[in-house]
């Protein structure tokens, strides 16, 4: 069994892996397995007798935390297993939280400490109430504005209209019941969402050649609500270009982004970003744009499952909720591969998609020249050497042009691109049938 991020192997026991229960006990729960190496080789141990007292007593007495620590045996050989739990509270060892997060431990300070703390006693940053603030503090027209796109999506009832502000943040969660306004009303809503953060602005910057290359910026600050359209309009304004063309006589001015794709990116930032962490930064160079937000995925989604059909994990629900009624996204978990499909569909390369920083971002490429930025590994035969360069020449391929490119069958077709899925050198977009397709992942 390979290494997980809920599996830990070890090859002998150290009181320093009081940590790692604790990380896992703070996280999702795991295993670690003692007298196995990280290939998965069982090496034993020999003080099994004594680790099968030690382990239990010593997690009780460092982190108030009970384990199961089961013995095992394979081809004379003893290992021991370590059963970690969900903690219900959070777990300190020697007063420092640590957190299982992927295959890594982390010690957490600060915000994270203080969003893991809200989490493992049932609340989250979004629905904290915001002291001295009032109705008062809540921009109408924006508020306004959300019921009618709400209406119009047949999302809330029509007479919601005529709904009082403080009973529809109610109604929104955005309220509590004694009516304090939460984080997530003021970020919506609000006249001045600074008064929950200073970093709730969007940065946009024009670069040269290197992000040390600032050209000139603009700093978006205003409501999250109206924030997608402030930013798409100074986009259009200043930092990005229409190229013109022509179909017969009628003049085509197309941003040179895909705009379903840009705006997808900019909400999705928006909607997921941890808002008790940095800015969002947007920055525009010759050839690429590049947006990031801080807080990583859920633990319940990976980079490798965000491209294919999943369900939605929102950070901020009650953020989220609201987006959705406007009409602004849908609930399905389809975000990113809209914003795939659309590079593809707008003859771009897909978008190259990552966890950076502590945040996550995403790349959108103007032209195919971005394609010079893959390093392609050295394919294992000449069919996929080929597909190499007709992905270079269409930014896509599909298994059944694979298959007539090199005069093979579908078996094979599908066995050589598998092969290049795993070599990370193409990712696959849609999930089944003639959507399917295959691009560069950009992961060199």
């Amino acid at each position: 069994m390979p290494e997980q991020h809920n599996i830990e192997y070890k090859l002998s026991w150290r009181d320093e892996y009081l940590k790692w229960i604790c990380g896992f006990a703070n996280a999702q729960g795991g295993q670690i397995f003692i007298g196995i190496d990280d290939n998965s080789m069982i090496v034993g141990v020999d003080d099994h007798k004594k680790l099968m007292d030690d382990i239990p007593n010593k997690a009780v007495n460092h982190l108030g935390l009970v384990v199961d620590v089961n013995l095992h045996k394979s081809e004379g050989k003893h290992y021991i297993e370590i059963k970690v739990p969900v903690s219900s509270v959070p777990i300190a060892y020697h007063g420092i939280y640590h957190y299982r997060s992927g295959s890594t431990k982390q010690e957490l300070k600060g915000i994270a400490l203080q969003n893991l703390l809200l989490k493992k006693i049932g609340k989250k940053w979004e629905n904290i109430p915001l002291e001295n603030t009032s109705i008062s503090d809540i921009n109408e027209t924006t508020v306004r504005s959300f019921i009618i796109k709400s209406i119009q999506k047949d999302r809330i009832p029509t007479n919601s209209e005529k709904m009082e502000i403080g009973l529809l943040l109610k109604n929104l969660n955005l309220m509590t019941e004694d009516g304090q306004l939460t984080n997530a009303s003021i970020l919506l809503f609000g006249k001045n969402p600074a008064k929950v953060t200073v970093t709730a602005s969007f940065k946009i910057g024009r670069f040269g050649t290197s992000s040390h290359d600032l050209l000139y910026q603009d700093i978006i600050e205003t409501n999250i609500f109206d924030m997608a359209d402030r930013v798409i309009e100074i986009l259009k304004m200043k930092y990005l270009i229409r190229p013109i063309s022509y179909k017969g006589i009628e003049r085509l001015e197309p941003l040179e982004y895909p705009e379903s794709a840009l705006r997808e990116a900019i909400l999705n930032a928006i909607i997921h970003k941890d808002y008790s962490s940095t800015y969002i930064f947007l920055k525009v160079y010759d050839d690429r744009l590049h947006l990031w937000n801080p807080g990583n995925l859920p633990e319940e989604l990976s980079l490798e499952k965000l491209r294919t059909d999943h369900s939605s994990y929102p950070r901020n629900r009650n953020i989220a909720n609201v987006f959705f009624k406007a009409g602004y996204i849908e609930s399905w978990g389809r975000g990113i591969n809209k914003i795939i499909d659309s590079c593809i569909e707008g003859g771009l390369p897909a978008p190259l998609i990552e966890e950076e920083q502590g945040g996550f971002g995403i790349t959108l490429f103007k032209e195919n020249r971005a394609i010079e930025w893959v390093d392609v590994p050295q394919p294992h035969n000449e069919r996929q050497a080929q597909a190499i360069k007709y992905i270079k020449e269409h930014t896509s391929i599909t298994n059944m042009q694979y298959q007539e490119l090199n005069n093979i069958s579908k078996r094979t077709a599908t066995r050589d691109l598998q092969e290049l899925i795993k070599q990370g050198v193409i990712q696959k977009v849609g999930t089944t049938g003639k959507g399917t397709t295959y691009v560069f992942t950009y992961q060199g």
